[in-house]
């Protein structure tokens, strides 16, 4: 009997960003105007939780107000075509569900998703509007937005290793690969295992091993997913893609 074959994406921003949702801009440690440390850290959140829960409930309408791409709905087809896509995402956007995608792991997070500031257990899906200051959870405390920030743990890192060491092809998407720990989950990749990264800088960000495809997600992913689909099969791609 022959095994499905099994494709495990690792996307970032990039692949958010054709979609209309700004990423963050290491070089200046700014997102949307604001300094990373105020609204992306547990201590910004404790300092000023109101200026926190406004700045994810403004981008939780620029979610929902985004649409998926060539690239998510590419790979969504992919699935569809009988192959086993498994994607790990450092994104906390709903994009990839939303074109179809079954199998997909959040490693930092869901923003339309609250949790309780004293028990990540407890989690509200918020299908329409946003956290308030005194939105509490079912034990009194302050609701927050579902999201890894900065210094916190990765609750499932160990997760997206087992599921990275499993693939018969690792595909990167829109991703620098320079955030940890994620950016250690290609140390999880058997050494037999082809790798590509999908990036405009793919040249420049790529490591030792894997192919290079200078190109955006919207272009690079779905001309994978063609010559896949073709071959019944994955295949590394020529250098750059061409």
């Amino acid at each position: 009997m022959t095994q499905t074959p099994h494709l495990v994406v690792f996307s970032g921003s990039g692949i958010s960003a054709e979609s209309g949702l700004e990423t963050f801009r290491a070089g200046d440690g700014l997102w949307d105007n604001h300094a990373v440390e105020d609204v992306a850290t547990p201590e910004g959140f404790r300092r000023d939780p109101g200026r926190v829960l406004e700045f994810y409930n403004r981008r939780r309408e620029q979610v929902r107000r985004a649409r998926p791409n060539a690239a998510h709905k590419a790979l969504s087809g992919l699935e569809k075509a009988g192959f086993r896509v498994s994607i790990i995402t450092q994104n906390i956007d709903d994009l990839h569900e939303r074109a179809g995608s079954q199998e997909v792991l959040h490693l930092h997070g869901e923003i339309l998703t609250a949790r309780s500031s004293v028990d990540a257990r407890m989690r509200y899906p918020l299908p329409k509007g946003g956290i308030a200051l005194g939105d509490l959870c079912d034990k009194g405390s302050q609701l927050r937005p579902d999201v890894v920030w900065f210094g916190e743990p990765v609750p499932l890192f160990d997760d997206a290793c087992a599921l990275v060491a499993e693939a018969d092809f690792l595909l990167v998407v829109g991703t620098s690969l320079a955030v940890v720990p994620a950016a250690l989950l290609l140390d999880h990749l058997s050494l037999d295992v082809p790798c590509a990264l999908v990036d405009p800088n793919a040249r420049a960000l790529s490591t030792s091993g894997m192919q290079p495809v200078s190109t955006r997600a919207g272009e690079g992913v779905p001309a994978l997913v063609e010559q896949w689909q073709r071959a019944g099969s994955l295949a590394l791609p020529t250098a750059d893609g061409k």
